[in-house]
C-alpha cells in the first residue's frame, strides 16, 4: 500500500511540473487520435448517410456487414495493416510501418466502420421524416446527404467525439503497426502497459491520470451536446 501511495505522488509530480516525456507521449496520442477521428468521420458519416438513404441489392447484406465490423478486434485490424506496410506487402514501399501515419490508418480503419453504423441509425429516422419531401422535390442524393447530415450535426459531433474517445483508448493495433518506438511512436495506452510491465508505476499512473481525464471530458462534452441538440430541436 506504501509502494502505491508513494508511485501516485510520484505521479501527481509528473503530472504538475509539466514532465516532458509524459506530455510528449500525451502530445502524440492526441495528434494521432484526432486525426484518425477525423479521418475515420469523413469515411464513415457520408457512407452512413449513403446507406440510409439508397435503396438498392444487397444493401442489408452490406448493413449487416458493417455492423459485424463493429466486433473486430483491433489486433486482427492492426496485423492486417502491417502486413499491407511491411516491405514485402503492396504499400510497403511507403515506409509507414513503425510510424505514427500507420498508426493513424490502423486506427481510421478501426473507426470508420463504427462512425458509419451509428451514423446510419441516426441518419435514418431524419430520411424517413424527410424523403416525401426530398423525393417530391427531385433532390439529388449529394445535396440529400449534405442536408441530412446538417441536420443531424449535433448527433454526428457526439459521435465523432465517441470516435476520439474510441481512438485514444486504443491499444492493440497501434502496437502492432507502431512499435512502441520511445520518442515515435509511444502513446499512453502502450506506454502504460510498457510501463506498467518495467514497474515504473509513477509513469504508468500519471498516463492513466491523464487517459481517464481525457476520457471523462469527452464523456462530458457529449453529454453537454445532447442536451444542447434536444434543447434545439425542443
Amino acid at each position: 500500500m506504501q509502494d502505491f501511495q508513494l508511485a501516485l505522488s510520484e505521479a501527481q509530480r509528473l503530472i504538475a511540473t509539466g514532465d516532458d516525456g509524459l506530455y510528449a507521449i500525451v502530445w502524440l496520442s492526441l495528434k494521432v487520435s484526432c486525426t484518425s477521428a477525423l479521418l475515420a468521420s469523413a469515411i464513415g458519416m457520408p457512407l452512413g448517410a449513403w446507406l440510409a438513404i439508397a435503396r438498392f441489392p444487397g444493401r442489408g447484406v452490406l448493413v449487416a456487414a458493417l455492423n459485424a465490423l463493429l466486433g473486430l478486434p483491433s489486433v486482427v485490424v492492426g496485423l492486417g495493416v502491417y502486413l499491407l506496410l511491411s516491405r514485402n506487402g503492396p504499400f510497403g514501399s511507403l515506409g509507414l510501418l513503425f510510424s505514427p501515419s500507420a498508426m493513424v490508418v490502423a486506427q481510421t480503419l478501426l473507426i470508420a466502420p463504427m462512425v458509419a453504423s451509428l451514423a446510419r441509425q441516426q441518419l435514418q429516422d431524419s430520411w424517413s421524416e424527410y424523403r416525401e419531401q426530398f423525393q417530391s422535390l427531385r433532390v439529388p442524393m449529394p445535396r440529400a446527404i449534405a442536408a441530412l447530415l446538417h441536420d443531424c450535426r449535433f448527433g454526428l459531433l457526439t459521435l465523432l467525439l465517441a470516435a476520439f474517445g474510441r481512438a485514444i483508448a486504443e491499444v492493440g493495433a497501434v502496437m502492432t503497426v507502431g512499435g512502441n518506438i520511445a520518442g515515435a511512436t509511444r502513446v499512453m495506452t502502450t506506454a502504460i502497459a510498457l510501463e506498467t510491465s518495467k514497474g515504473d508505476l509513477p509513469l504508468a499512473l500519471g498516463l492513466g491520470v491523464v487517459l481517464l481525464g481525457l476520457v471523462l471530458t469527452v464523456t462530458l462534452a457529449a453529454q453537454a451536446i445532447s442536451t444542447a441538440a434536444q434543447r434545439h430541436h425542443g
